[in-house]
Order: C-alpha cells, then structure tokens, then sequence
C-alpha cells in the first residue's frame, strides 16, 4: 500500500490517500499521536543520552538562573521547577527499571554543576 499525504484534512491533521493493491485509492484520516504507544527506553546509554540533553537544555534556557544558584549555594533550591520538569519528561520516555537508576540525577550533576566549576561559590 503506498500512502500520500496531504495537508490540511481538519483537526486530526493531514489527510492521507492510500493506494491499495490493485489501484483502488482510498481516503482517510493520519492516526491520533498517542504517547502511550510510544516505545519506551530500556538501553542504559540511550538513557544517559536523554538525560544528558535534557540538563544540557536547563542550561541553555536558564543559564543566568543557574549562574547564580550556585553562586549563592541554592542551585537546586532556584532550579527546582525546572529539574523537576525535566525529571518528568525523562520518565515518561524511560522504563521504570532504567529510571529507578538515577541517570538522570547524574546528569543534572555532571551538566548544571560539574560544567560550572569556574563560577566562584562557596560550594567548592
């Protein structure tokens, strides 16, 4: 079956012809994104890897709040809502086996922290 798409094709997105065998065309309507059939990550590394775009993203969109977090010895106090919005988009892509690992805790450490070291604070 070969489909084409279409834009447009009302609330559910674009509109869809399948070719069928034998040349009958059909219409039809894209499928709704459901999440929850979204396959979820069971692999160590590519689990890191989310978690590590994920901190890395806390630190391009709040890097001025994170600056002076750590400058004032309140980085998780000042980034709660934010890591804690993170925290909740990581475990919703990852099984609870990789998410009961911490890797992402761990890359909130190795990203927001560790990659500040210059920043001068009584932390260190």
């Amino acid at each position: 079956m070969l489909e084409r798409v279409f834009g447009g094709g009302g609330p559910h997105g674009p509109s869809l012809q399948h070719l069928e065998p034998g040349g009958t065309l059909t219409l039809g309507r894209r499928p709704h994104y459901d999440p929850a059939m979204a396959n979820l990550i069971d692999n160590a590394k590519r689990a890191r890897q989310l978690a590590r775009a994920i901190a890395s993203d806390l630190t391009l969109y709040h890097e001025a709040k994170i600056l002076d977090g750590i400058a004032n010895d309140n980085l998780f106090e000042a980034m709660s809502d934010e890591i804690n919005e993170g925290k909740e988009l990581f475990k919703s892509r990852v099984t609870e086996e990789i998410f009961g690992q911490n890797i992402y805790e761990r890359a909130i450490v190795d990203v927001l922290v560790k990659s500040k070291g210059h920043v001068k604070s009584k932390i260190w």
